[in-house]
């Protein structure tokens, strides 16, 4: 196996074998070793003297106080170099630098085979050559897997120790243990707010401790908390979309060994116990196989033996669902493995009262290796059972994609190959196999381009997690929801797509097979049409990157305008029409130093993958000349986004790491208590996410107010749009019951169907059709009046009086796939999504969704491009 070299900062990596050294040379007294793994390990544990323990590296016992990430990173780099049992791999690096590291640990022996081992336990997924396999002689692979929320801590600092345990654990049994397990211990699989959140405590700590205090600063971190990783995302929501680094290398492990089990350690309320799966049977995936569950059950048997001897309170089968294949305990259900979610109430610093008491940091940990060493007895033990059912499962995925009459999916949008792309990554990360669509193809009135499309067959191994992607359910055995109901793949890219039924589907439709680009930016070289203008170059807005081109283009100093009509002009290739939201580019002007606007267009072509027109000639063929006053001047937009306490980190670092990563324009973000001390007229385009504004204070809020009256630009995002119609800035109307009133006279309920009945009134993440103005400019770009909305709100608003300033509402039949109740489906008939608000002399754009959720939901990105770029060329069809 490669090992992979960490880059470590200077001075740390040169320090760090001097700190091997001390630690070393420091001895290991017995009961000083007793003491450190008390509670821990089983009592009769012995270990290797040569190995470092924790307490020996850090100078302290794990649990004492909270373990940084390069602390991590330093000792199982060191525990690495000590043992035969250890390697230690980096499979990606976070936004801020870290690494993430793997370790393989296993018996010397199973080390000197590894590739092979790893190549034999794959065949499991070859029903071809599965059968063939002795199940008894292979080794069960587990993936351990610690603190996607870096503010879970008892995690990571679980690992440490499970991980000196693995490497310096003695005695014939558990060696032999080795030999039948591969075990990949993931330590921190968020180190930057692992970092944040270790900080924050031990920065915070007392030697003697407020436990009885939750409001101490200890217990209570600053905006925006730990739980996320650099740009606030929540990774564990991410390993379907894979759009963060650190999920993309993750999965590409997961692939890579296909372990039988995988286990994922969280963190709950101070007040609870502790958890672990199967969770609620009716809120587990359709799709995942009753004996995944069965498995899961047996192996709940072991984690409720080791908690009842340790005297832990627990439960197993309420409040946590299996359903949405992007979280990490649900994720492997569809690739036959098994993936059990833990949480262990949180102690959130050294010590904290409880409800059952006091609740220690040690004692957290304590609970978490003890589940760590129940899974790994579950697996030995159950290897045979976990192989089969990987073995059976792909077998039954085969034998059921043989029998689907869907054979294929052809996905495409030749306007728009990056989405196309973007999207292919996605699939290509969790080993699908794509092609090229070879041929042209018509089915229904959808036209597929060859060579701008693929084509996925359905018969592979992947047929089941296919079908997760490609479905639409609107019907489910339970309203409750932990996290979103559906995830379509093709409705968040705004793609068609088509199934091929057998009698359309044969060999010659595929093309070349797609590859894994790790390195992936943009899918190819846009087109540059004709020579160097005299006049103006025109710019597609269809294309994904569009906006990156026109703000480097503005960046270097080049004017731009954007059309507000379709026109039709004499191109070097023909005569063609051209939609309203095509950018010129004016070349003529004598003050512009046309080589260099030359050089830039060519590199947002090249960089940036859009499409360009070289034009000669200002006179059109038809509809607006290029001097005409129906192309209007695009202002560079200047961003802030107000952040800080009560704004809603997650939909916040959606829209910083839109801007950010994909199409790099700065965006200052201004803490909120900050906020009086900024200069606003820097900015001319202001983003409030969704989140809590009240507290903005009356001073800041009337200078807010005059920024907008001044001209500036105000988009508001969800929650965000409540406040400013609070503020009497926007006049907006909520939808009402159908009968207008509320019923007093309800009949009775019963008490434990409280939970239940509340959840029916929210909509927890669901897929809806929406219906666009296509000449107005929140839609430049768009070709189809219909788009697949992501709503994760109940707020429903009433179309402006304005017929208008609504240019994107809800279908009459608007659901697309996901759980909503009926009530909220009438209310979601026909309202509102995007409306327009002048005031003054600016603009209010109120997005009751969020356009750029979780980073995957490309197909709505361009609904807040063109509200930043375009949002104050809106000069009528606004409401008062």
């Amino acid at each position: 196996m490669t090992r992979f070299e960490i880059r470590l900062p200077g001075i740390m990596a040169s320090l760090l074998p001097m700190f091997a050294i001390f630690f070393t040379l420091l001895g290991k007294p017995d009961a000083h070793a007793q003491s450190e793994f008390e509670g821990y390990f089983p009592e009769n544990a012995t270990f290797l003297e040569e190995i470092t323990t924790p307490s020996e590296f850090f100078g302290f016992e794990v649990g004492e106080r909270h373990v940084t990430h390069d602390e991590i990173l330093f000792y199982l780099r060191h525990l690495a170099e000590q043992s035969d049992r250890v390697i230690l791999e980096q499979y990606a690096t976070t936004h801020e630098g870290r690494p993430l590291i793997m370790l393989t640990i296993t018996s010397p022996e199973n080390h000197l085979s590894l590739e092979r081992i790893r190549q034999t336990h794959l065949l499991l997924s070859d029903p071809s050559q599965s059968d063939d396999l002795d199940l008894e002689r292979m080794p069960a692979v587990v993936n351990l897997g610690y603190s996607v929320h870096g503010n879970e801590a008892s995690g990571a600092n679980a690992a440490v120790l499970m991980s000196y345990y693995l490497a310096a654990r003695t005695g014939e049994d558990f060696e032999s243990s080795l030999d039948e397990m591969i075990i990949l211990l993931d330590p921190a699989l968020n180190p930057d707010g692992v970092q944040r959140f270790a900080g924050w405590v031990n920065q915070h700590r007392s030697v003697n401790s407020s436990v009885n205090a939750s409001e101490a600063r200890e217990f209570n971190e600053v905006w925006p908390g730990g739980r996320t990783n650099h740009y606030w995302f929540d990774l564990n929501r991410d390993w379907m979309p894979v759009q963060q680094p650190s999920s993309r290398g993750r999965v590409r492990m997961f692939q890579r060994w296909l372990p039988n089990l995988l286990t994922d350690f969280h963190e709950m309320g101070t007040n609870s116990t502790y958890f672990f799966q199967p969770g609620v049977p009716e809120r587990t995936h359709p799709l995942t196989p009753q004996r995944n569950q069965d498995l899961t059950m047996a192996i709940a048997e072991y984690h409720a033996d080791a908690l009842d001897a340790m005297g832990e309170l627990y439960y197993s089968r309420e409040t946590f669902d299996d359903f949405y294949y992007g979280k990490g305990s649900t994720y492997p259900d569809i690739f036959g493995s098994v993936g059990i979610l833990f949480e262990q109430a949180s102690s959130r610093g050294s010590a904290q009262e409880s409800i059952h008491g006091v609740l220690t940091f040690r004692e957290t940990i304590e609970n978490q290796v003890a589940t760590s060493l129940s899974s790994l007895q579950a697996a030995r033990e159950l290897r045979t059972d976990l192989h089969d059912h990987m073995r059976t499962f792909y077998s039954d995925v085969l034998m059921e994609a043989s029998r689907s009459p869907v054979k294929a999916w052809v996905v495409g949008d030749a306007s728009d190959p990056a989405r196309l792309a973007h999207f292919t990554d996605i699939l290509l990360h969790h080993d699908v196999d794509v092609f090229d669509l070879a041929q042209n193809l018509t089915i229904g009135q959808t036209s597929f381009e060859r060579g701008q499309a693929v084509i996925i067959p359905a018969e592979q191994t992947r047929y089941l997690f296919l079908k997760s992607l490609f479905e639409r359910r609107t019907e489910f055995a339970d309203s409750v929801f932990y996290d979103v109901s559906s995830w379509t793949l093709t409705d968040a890219f705004h793609l068609p797509v088509a199934e091929v039924y057998a009698s359309r589907f044969n060999d010659g439709l595929k093309g070349v097979a797609w590859s894994l680009d790790e390195n992936f930016q943009i899918p190819e070289e846009g087109r540059l049409t004709g020579g160097r203008s005299q006049v103006a170059y025109l710019m597609e807005w269809s294309d994904y990157y569009a906006p990156r081109a026109l703000y480097t283009l503005q960046q270097h100093g080049f004017r731009a305008k954007v059309a507000t009509k379709s026109f039709t002009a004499a191109t070097p290739v023909g005569v063609k029409t051209y939609p309203q939201g095509t950018v010129l580019i004016p070349a003529g002007d004598e003050m512009i130093d046309k080589d260099r606007l030359w050089s830039v267009i060519r590199e947002v072509v090249r960089e940036d993958g859009v499409n360009v027109m070289s034009l000669n000639r200002g006179l059109t063929v038809s509809g607006a000349d290029l001097g005409s006053p129906s192309f209007v001047p695009v202002t560079m937009p200047k961003i802030a986004m107000i952040v800080g306490d009560g704004v809603r980190s997650y939909d916040a670092g959606e829209v910083w790491h839109l801007l950010d990563q994909r199409y790099h324009i700065p965006v200052t973000m201004i803490d909120k208590q900050d906020l009086s001390g900024a200069n606003l007229q820097d900015y001319n385009v202001m983003v409030l996410a969704d989140g809590r504004y009240s507290d903005l204070g009356s001073a800041m809020t009337e200078e807010l107010k005059n920024w907008v009256a001044n001209g500036g630009t105000l988009i508001t995002l969800r929650g965000a749009v409540q406040w400013a119609a609070s503020q009497n800035w926007v006049d907006l109307a909520y939808v009402k019951d159908s009968d207008g009133e509320s019923d007093t006279h309800s009949p009775r309920r019963p008490y434990d169907q409280y939970s239940n009945d509340r959840a029916r009134d929210f909509i927890g993440g669901s897929i809806f059709q929406g219906t666009l103005d296509l000449s107005h400019p929140i839609a430049y770009g768009y070709q189809n009046e219909s788009i697949a909305l992501f709503r994760n709100t109940s707020i429903f608003l009433q179309p402006t009086e304005n017929p208008y300033a609504t240019p994107l509402r809800y279908a009459d039949e608007p659901l697309l796939g996901g759980y909503v109740s009926d009530e909220n489906l009438e209310k979601l008939s026909g309202s509102a999504s995007i409306t327009i608000h002048r005031l003054g002399n600016g603009r209010i754009l109120s997005y009751l969704d969020n356009p750029v959720f979780r980073a995957f939901w490309f197909g709505t990105n361009r609904l807040l491009m063109n509200g930043i770029f375009f949002g104050d060329t809106i000069r009528s069809g606004t409401a008062q």
